[in-house]
């Protein structure tokens, strides 16, 4: 297959050994991996699981940037900047997208395919040694992570090749056309189908997918394709389920302790200091310690809160921010243009835990990257119902339940808006409420309406020559020139690169 060249065939491999790694692996001859060592016993499967959850750690080309940080997504879209080319983002928007960039782009397609064999290896041998119940949620678990990426290479790169066998029984040299996206959603729609029927319907606690996991993301898929009733029927499942609620503390549901008791957390890369951080730079250096702050909030994102609005002040640092706020971090946090703090950006607060007082690299901090919230599921589920059926009474319940949360209370909507007046608002109202979560981006990205958002944006208004690039062939990105080039004349670049 295009994608299992020798270069990304050793990939696959690399992936396989993240859960393999304990055991000594006979590799003869060196393009083929044996197996005869390995799904002897119950513990192979939790190793094997444990790889596949494993890929969620991979970083991306910088290293020292793992792949799902949420925080840095919103970096490619109107709400935050980055003054260096931290995960492509900025030679993205300021100089366009190719296929050298390196970064996100790069990053997703090699780890995708990587924790995709991975899958399928397991899906292929699990029931070697398991039966009963726990097949079955482990199945349900091998299911969803692989519609997961597969979902993520669709939403990115469009066309991509299909990959479901044991990697093990494909040909070291073979090589496979890339599938149509169509074929791609049906996979990925599928696994979630499978992972559905498989998981136990519980709250989310311990880091593994469970039934409300899978719901969630078949319902951004289905949000994805336009297939609006469907969306909003599956959205009210999980709401009807009443598994998960709003958490009463918005902020609170991105630092520890209080991420591990939130009731509104339905999926999350989960981190324990001080065996599992997030690498050799703490969150709180990355994002507000000297010399990095390379999630800002743009000023066009700070006016789209409405007044009054205090997830403004949760997800970012305002001027004049500091000790006398109940913030320990020393000096003028917030003022942009004041010290090294850029001018024109607004530093990011939420992600940060208000209790530690020095943000240094050496910092061991261990905040889980929260993928999926409840909030989500509530407004996805406005806007599949008004894009359904209109304003009914449902999507204002909706809408209100997430702007009601008790330390934001901002008030109901007003009523009798119209399909597209509810539209705007629902856009508007994710936008706040998922600021600095990743999901910007994608959203743009699914309603059309990237490029005239991102194309000619000015990220900062003291600086407006310096304007970001957005053509309407970047619904693709690019496949890797790396994978173009191993793979000729099979593999062929995505349209406009």
């Amino acid at each position: 297959m295009n994608t299992t060249s020798k270069y990304m065939l050793q990939g696959l491999i690399a992936g396989v050994a993240l859960f393999t790694s304990c055991k000594k692996l006979d590799v003869t001859p060196p393009d083929k991996l044996s197996t005869t060592i390995f799904w002897k016993s119950e513990s192979d499967a939790d190793l094997a699981l444990t790889g596949i959850y494993n890929t969620f750690y991979a970083p991306s080309s910088e290293g020292y940037i793992q792949q799902y940080m949420p925080f840095w997504w919103d970096n490619y879209s109107d709400n935050s900047y980055t003054r260096h080319n931290i995960a492509g983002a900025q030679q993205a928007l300021i100089a366009g997208l190719n296929a050298n960039s390196g970064g996100f782009d790069y990053s997703y397609y090699n780890n995708g395919y990587i924790a995709i064999a991975a899958a399928n290896y397991f899906l292929a041998n699990v029931n070697k040694v398991l039966s009963g119940d726990k097949l079955k949620q482990y199945k349900g678990e091998g299911f969803f992570l692989r519609g997961f990426n597969y979902f993520q290479l669709a939403e990115l790169y469009g066309n991509v090749p299909l990959v479901t066998e044991d990697p093990f029984t494909i040909d070291y040299k073979s090589t496979r056309a890339k599938s149509p996206r169509a074929d791609i959603l049906k996979q990925v729609e599928n696994d979630f189908d499978s992972a559905i029927a498989y998981l136990p319907n519980v709250k989310y606690t311990t880091g593994h997918a469970v039934k409300a996991t899978a719901m969630g993301y078949k319902v951004r898929m289905l949000l994805f394709e336009k297939r609006w009733a469907e969306a909003a029927a599956l959205a009210n499942q999980v709401i009807t389920d009443n598994l998960f609620s709003l958490n009463t503390k918005y902020a609170s549901n991105f630092y520890k302790p209080d991420q591990k008791s939130s009731p509104e957390i339905m999926f999350s890369v989960q981190f324990q200091a001080p065996t599992r951080t997030h690498g050799d730079k703490s969150l709180a250096a990355l994002l507000s310690g000297p010399g990095w702050w390379d999630v800002q909030g743009t000023q066009d994102m700070i006016d789209e809160y409405e007044s009054g609005d205090p997830r403004k002040t949760m997800t970012f640092f305002m001027p004049g921010d500091g000790p006398a706020q109940g913030w320990p971090y020393p000096g003028q946090v917030g003022n942009p243009g004041t010290g090294e703090w850029e001018k024109g950006f607004f530093t990011a607060k939420k992600w940060l835990d208000p209790t530690v007082t020095n943000p240094t690299d050496a910092l061991l901090d261990d905040q889980d990257y929260v993928l999926l919230r409840y909030a989500d599921i509530k407004l996805m589920y406005a806007e599949a119902q008004n894009e359904a059926v209109g304003p009914d009474p449902s999507v204002y319940q909706q809408v209100k339940e997430v702007r009601a949360r008790q330390d934001v209370n901002m008030p109901a909507l007003n009523p009798g808006l119209s399909q597209d007046d509810m539209r705007q608002a629902i856009r508007h109202e994710r936008r706040v409420e998922f600021a600095l979560e990743g999901l910007r981006y994608f959203d743009l990205r699914r309603w059309g309406i990237a490029t005239q958002k991102l194309n000619g944006f000015v990220q900062n208004p003291l600086n407006p020559t310096n304007k970001t690039i957005y053509k309407d062939n970047y619904e693709f990105w690019p496949i890797p020139q790396t994978e173009i080039d191993r793979n000729k004349p099979v593999l062929i670049q995505n349209d406009g690169y």
